[in-house]
């Protein structure tokens, strides 16, 4: 281990225990550890801070003011009413359905969706408090829900992606079964569900970051007040918005600033003043996001990341249990993907090493190569992405309250996985 390689990751440890014991406001404990990277020479400025012009972070920044303007329409009003009175009546049945209706909506956006997860949140933030069904066990719950299609009938993305790993690798191994690496997907997603079920109880009672100031008046909340050409214009931008981020795979860079001049427009209608845009482009949620992206691409470019991948390739050896095989992999995958914030690349890098490995023992790789790829849009477990950071963010919770929802969640989701992979594609 290199001398960069200790200090980066002395850094980041320290960044997490500032998020842990909340010395700092959420938010700023990655912006000091990008300065922190800077001052020891271990990136410069445009790498610790190259976050803030990540394309993804824009288009959430952006999505953030859209989400904040339609806050004034009368639909959100009337989906609060709806939604209070559901919570009133409903308890665990209401929490429950709930994580259904997001699922089910996963199951046309497909996984890893940035536009679907962005969207959920920003509408499960409206849902006044409710003792009966408070906030913040209906956004960790609802909002992981958005990864886990409940009919995975959209999963080329990833399906594609195990094709390529695999032909990359020299791996024959004849068509692999769309069907069931669809089915690969469900059996996550009902372990995932089943994790919602059991975890009810223990997920804490208190309101959420966007209802805590309101909580108490969001009930008697009034109608909109703003012209009807106002709300349609603001559903339009919206619609445009979420438009740009599904098809940004299709035109490109284009797709991620569509929803910055979907603000545009709301700003020159008037609907939100400059200082409320200002305010929602840089809530902490956002300078978290990107604050952890410059951190990350640090930690890759001291070496750390490939050190650890290729250490724990080589402790695994080659006389070693599949299942244990896969699971490791998978979790290898996920860790890094998580930390580094590269799903693709991380995929790329450790999946031929789990195939390769499979090839020497003579087995089929198939199985690792599914659940390898998956596992990387699979990790959550640290708020140092852009889902679980909206999902820390918006929940209003403390570190030791998404771990306690989160840590069991990634290892009962990989346990799964492994062992959906194998039973679907026998090695």
């Amino acid at each position: 281990m290199t001398i960069p390689m200790i200090i980066a990751l002395a850094i980041t440890i320290f960044m997490v225990i500032l998020i842990m014991t909340e010395k700092l406001p959420f938010g700023a404990p990655p912006i000091l550890a990008c300065l922190l990277l800077v001052l020891f020479g271990i990136t410069d400025i445009k790498t610790a801070f190259g976050g803030f012009s990540n394309s993804t972070i824009v288009m959430l920044a952006s999505f953030m003011a859209i989400i904040a303007a339609l806050q004034k329409t009368s639909f959100i009003t009337s989906f609060k009413k709806a939604m209070y009175n559901m919570a009133s009546k409903g308890g665990f049945r209401a929490y429950v359905l709930l994580i259904l209706v997001v699922m089910l909506g996963c199951s046309l956006f497909g996984t890893g969706s940035t536009a679907y997860y962005v969207l959920t949140l920003g509408i499960l933030s409206t849902i006044p408090f409710n003792e009966k069904l408070p906030g913040s066990k209906i956004i960790a719950s609802a909002g992981f829900a958005a990864n886990h299609p409940l009919i995975p009938m959209n999963v080329a993305l990833q399906y594609g992606i195990v094709v390529a790993v695999l032909e990359s690798a020299g791996a024959v191994v004849g068509k692999v079964n769309l069907v069931r690496f669809s089915l690969v997907n469900l059996i996550l997603s009902l372990a995932y569900l089943a994790w919602c079920l059991i975890a009810y109880k223990n997920l804490p009672n208190h309101p959420i970051a966007a209802t805590t100031e309101d909580a108490k008046s969001s009930q008697g909340e009034k109608a909109s007040e703003l012209p009807k050409w106002k709300e349609y214009v603001t559903y339009g931008a919206f619609v445009a918005a979420v438009a740009g981020m599904l098809l940004q795979s299709k035109v490109g860079d284009a797709g991620y600033v569509i929803p910055g001049l979907a603000v545009a427009v709301i700003l020159a209608i008037k609907v939100l003043d400059f200082t409320e845009i200002r305010n929602s482009i840089g809530a902490p949620i956002i300078l978290m996001s990107a604050g952890v992206i410059g951190i990350a691409d640090a930690l890759g470019s001291t070496g750390l990341t490939a050190l650890v991948g290729e250490t724990v390739a080589n402790m695994l050896g080659t006389n070693i249990n599949p299942f244990l095989l896969v699971f490791a992999f998978c979790v290898l995958t996920s860790v890094l993907a998580t930390l580094t914030g590269s799903t693709l690349g991380t995929v790329y890098i450790f999946a031929p090493l789990a195939i390769a490995t499979c090839l020497s023992l003579g087995l089929n790789p198939t199985a690792a190569a599914a659940a390898i790829v998956v596992s990387g849009w699979n990790g959550h477990f640290l708020p140092i992405d852009g889902m679980p950071a909206m999902v820390m963010g918006i929940g209003n919770y403390k570190l030791t309250e998404f771990w306690k929802f989160t840590i069991p969640m990634y290892f009962i989701r990989l346990l799964a996985l492994s062992a959906g992979a194998l039973l679907l594609f026998p090695m």
